[in-house]
């Protein structure tokens, strides 16, 4: 079950307290622009945990109270969906959803959101400083989303050049290697890599552990080819990163 730490007590709590309850996973956005992006992840990768654990999520986007509807919050969907994000509805004028047992707030450091359970996520940089406009458009949208996946949550992220090459020059390798990885029969999950996988995303998101299970699985001799592959194709369904879309494509 997935555990987050609360930013309001710095407590860790269950996300989820009632397994098959309905969990509401709400994106707090102040001004769409990188950060905002982050902050539409991060929730992102909560669903996906969620739902991953069997439990039923509803995510929504929502603005500053008693804001105007924002004119770049489009932009921001537009970007979050080329980043691979599930669709979240606009929670304007939303009550509480039928069956509802917990809310889990998504925010930049510092912003303020209702009581509940709320999960802070630190700046995003572009080129080393701060910045409003979202990445180079003309970038690998997967590549953008590995450089935000990289660094811990609670640590600024940087898009600069290096970054954004680096995350590029890496989704490269792992897909290359997972379309061939794929040629050969398939094998199942090992038990080891499946509950480290399966702990680090539980343990308050972990996802730059689960980066680093996949480097071991890539390097690690004595692993077969199939096995490999499972273990990646497992992994995605968290990360989002289409590690698989070489398959059958003679990459």
């Amino acid at each position: 079950m997935l555990r987050i730490t609360d930013a309001r007590s710095g407590e860790t709590v269950d996300a989820a307290p009632v397994r098959r309850g309905l969990t509401r996973v709400e994106a707090h956005v102040t001004d769409p622009g990188p950060g905002a992006l982050r902050v539409l992840l991060v929730a992102d990768l909560l669903v996906r945990t969620l739902e991953l654990g069997g439990t039923p999520v509803w995510g929504l986007l929502t603005e500053a109270p008693g804001q105007p509807a924002d004119p770049g919050l489009p932009a921001l969907r537009a970007a979050g969906a080329a980043l691979g994000m599930r669709p979240f509805e606009d929670s304007r004028d939303i009550g509480l959803g039928l069956g509802e047992v917990q809310v889990v707030h998504v925010a930049a450091e510092g912003a303020e959101t209702p009581d509940g359970v709320r999960v802070a996520d630190a700046p995003v940089h572009l080129d080393g400083a701060g910045g409003t406009a979202f990445p180079d458009p003309a970038r690998d949208p997967a590549a953008v989303r590995l450089a935000l996946l990289s660094p811990p949550r609670d640590a600024p992220a940087r898009l600069d050049t290096a970054v954004l090459d680096a995350a590029h020059d890496t989704l490269v390798r792992w897909r290359r290697a997972v379309a061939g990885w794929a040629a050969h029969p398939s094998r199942p999950v090992p038990d080891a890599m499946r509950t480290r996988l399966r702990s680090a995303w539980e343990d308050d998101l972990d996802v730059p552990e689960v980066l680093r299970v996949l480097a071991l699985v890539e390097g690690t001799g004595g692993l077969a080819d199939g096995a490999r592959f499972e273990t990646y194709a497992y992994a995605d369904r968290l990360l989002g990163l289409d590690l698989t879309l070489g398959v059958g494509a003679g990459a």
